[in-house]
């Protein structure tokens, strides 16, 4: 049985289902998981905190956070330096913070589709807040960061049960995303692309409404541009699913109870074993 633990520190949408996303029917027999979570806060102290995980033995450790170069996701890493280590933050982790996490040997997806809130309290409230989130898990699990973060952890964990941990470094662009989803149609495909592309894009606006303007107004109106933008890219990423749908071409991989991914296209197809 392989254990696989998570540290949540802070909040990406992504990291809501990062450990559901492993065994999406509850039918694995081949994995355990624990996760350690400390709300919204992701300061050094909570990084810290983290080490009580080490006492369950896992052997693969998974940190979710925003920016990953500041305190709280870096005092995590270096509690788990000695194990097999996977980093998976957002677009501010620079590439300097990148470089370093590669040459400590952590693993790391940084998706700079996966943005930033409209962390305000001009402006974000906590009905605010999970709208936001499913919009942007819609266009994560819609067009490829779901994927694309479940299938490196799981092929994170098969390394490591070989006992040759070979952990992933990607920057997670729109494109690397998409092609996780394998679209049949060009424009369910365009679309998914232009929804990630967005999603980037809100992430610039509410960074300048979270930490750059100063006066109510600029605030208020920064963070609301963000939150509608990530409102449109998760429509424009239903319209793709809806096109794949109409066409029965959605691609699903589920998990077998071994753990092995399997495939299937059309609806009424049975999963096969990729």
């Amino acid at each position: 049985m392989f254990k696989i633990g998570f540290i949540k520190l802070g909040n990406i949408a992504s990291s809501l289902v990062v450990d559901l996303a492993l065994d999406e029917i509850a039918e694995r027999n081949d994995i355990e998981a624990k996760v350690l979570t400390f709300g919204p806060k992701m300061t050094k102290k909570e990084g810290e905190a983290a080490a009580e995980l080490k006492a369950w033995g896992p052997q693969l450790v998974v940190i979710t956070s925003p920016n990953a170069a500041t305190p709280g996701p870096t005092a995590a890493r270096a509690v788990f330096k000695d194990l097999p280590c996977i980093a998976i933050s957002d677009g501010p982790t620079k590439k300097e913070a990148r470089d370093a996490m590669a040459a400590e040997g952590f693993g790391f997806i940084i998706l700079p589709v996966d943005p930033i809130i409209g962390a305000k309290r001009e402006f974000l409230d906590p009905a605010e807040m999970a709208i936001f989130n499913a919009d942007a898990l819609k266009v994560l699990g819609v067009c490829g960061g779901v994927r694309l973060v479940q299938e490196e952890i799981d092929r994170s964990m098969a390394s490591v049960a070989a006992g040759k941990p070979a952990l992933p470094q990607i920057l997670a662009t729109p494109e690397r995303c998409v092609e996780r989803m394998g679209f049949a149609n060009p424009y369910a495909r365009a679309k998914a692309t232009a929804a990630l592309y967005i999603a980037q894009t809100v992430a610039s606006l509410d960074s300048q409404a979270c930490f750059k303007l100063k006066e109510l107004e600029a605030i208020a109106i920064a963070a609301a541009s963000g939150h509608e933008a990530m409102r449109c890219a998760a429509a424009l990423a239903d319209e793709a699913r809806e096109i794949e749908k109409a066409g029965d071409s959605v691609s699903r991989r589920p998990h077998a109870r071994s753990g092995e991914a399997m495939s299937k296209v059309r609806l009424l197809d049975k999963p096969e074993r990729i």
